[in-house]
């Protein structure tokens, strides 16, 4: 998996902060949501973003498919600068782009209208792409139920009537109907229970070796995160403080912040001995982020002058195990 199909150089999202007037606003504040993010993703792989929640995951993702249009930053995708064709206003050349990079929300329930059925849902973006023939596309709408695990009588339902795991399946098979190369799988599992998960995790597989699909898939549930990522970057008040493939980061962890987080994974044996890592201290505020290395407050290593003066770099260790801790 050398094929590089999305590379984020200096990606940064801030969100202003604007001060109550009536007729005036003035800024006073932005949140620093993403700081300068750097990273690629190759073809077919399952990159995984994990961090506490407001870390800045979602944030990413939304300024990737400019859903919220980044602050700077440059961001590819099969060589094109996504930047560009989302300023250009070629609807044509957008919608190519829409085609290939696709979006599954957290919650199903609120990313499907209620009033539509499943039938309409899935058949919408046949009707804006216009990829498929009109009169194909009922046959289309039965493959992609099948595909993904639903019988051709749920298509006349709504939404309402299905459980959590169906209501993701259908938004699965949304985000199928327009053959993406691309997906963002933003906590597709986070509310659906243990039995249901692996049951969407193990589709996501699936359609990935069907059609080589790539994924980033962001999540706090380090369980799911070990099952189906290649490679991890765990993030850290907008900033990414290590990355690495999954076994390696999971049996060495080197970053401080990293170590807290596989600390807290539940063992399922009452008798095993957990050592857990306990942080001192909340979460800096990201409208007013540390100086230095944003986990300096919290930091159960020795500190140095350089994590707190100096905002640390990611270093590649070896084997593409990248951290930003001078005391790793």
């Amino acid at each position: 998996m050398t094929d590089v199909v999305l590379e984020v150089k200096n990606l940064v999202k801030h969100f202003p902060i604007t001060s109550r007037g009536v007729l005036l606003k003035k800024q006073v504040g932005v949140v620093h949501a993403v700081d300068g993010l750097s990273f690629s993703v190759n073809r077919g792989e399952t990159f995984g973003l994990v961090g506490e929640s407001g870390c800045g995951k979602t944030s990413t993702a939304r300024a990737i498919l400019y859903l919220d249009p980044p602050t700077s930053g440059e961001i590819y995708f099969d060589g094109q600068d996504i930047g560009k064709i989302f300023t250009s206003k070629d609807k044509k050349q957008i919608l190519g782009l829409r085609r290939k990079m696709q979006y599954v929300f957290q919650n199903p329930y609120a990313s499907l209208d209620p009033r539509m059925t499943v039938a309409d849902i899935i058949m919408e973006p046949l009707v804006i792409h216009g990829h498929v023939p009109r009169e194909k596309w009922h046959d289309r709408l039965y493959e992609l139920l099948r595909l993904v695990g639903l019988e051709d009588y749920h298509a006349e339902r709504y939404p309402h009537e299905f459980s959590g795991g169906q209501r993701q399946r259908i938004c699965i098979a949304r985000a199928l109907a327009v053959e993406p190369e691309f997906i963002i799988a933003d906590e597709p599992v986070a509310s659906l229970d243990v039995s249901v998960r692996a049951q969407i995790l193990n589709l996501l597989q699936q359609l990935q070796r069907k059609f080589n699909i790539t994924y980033l898939y962001i999540s706090h549930d380090l369980s799911t995160v070990r099952h189906i990522c290649h490679r991890v970057a765990v993030m850290y008040l907008g900033k990414f403080v290590e990355i690495a493939e999954t076994d390696d980061l999971f049996e060495s962890p080197l970053h401080p912040y990293t170590q807290a987080l596989l600390s807290s994974i539940p063992i399922p044996d009452p008798d095993a001995k957990v050592s857990r890592i306990m942080l001192p201290g909340e979460v800096p505020s990201p409208v007013n982020p540390p100086a230095g290395c944003r986990f300096n407050p919290r930091c159960i290593f020795d500190k140095k002058h350089t994590c707190v003066h100096d905002e640390p770099e990611l270093i590649d260790v070896g084997g593409g195990h990248f951290v930003a801790c001078p005391g790793a």
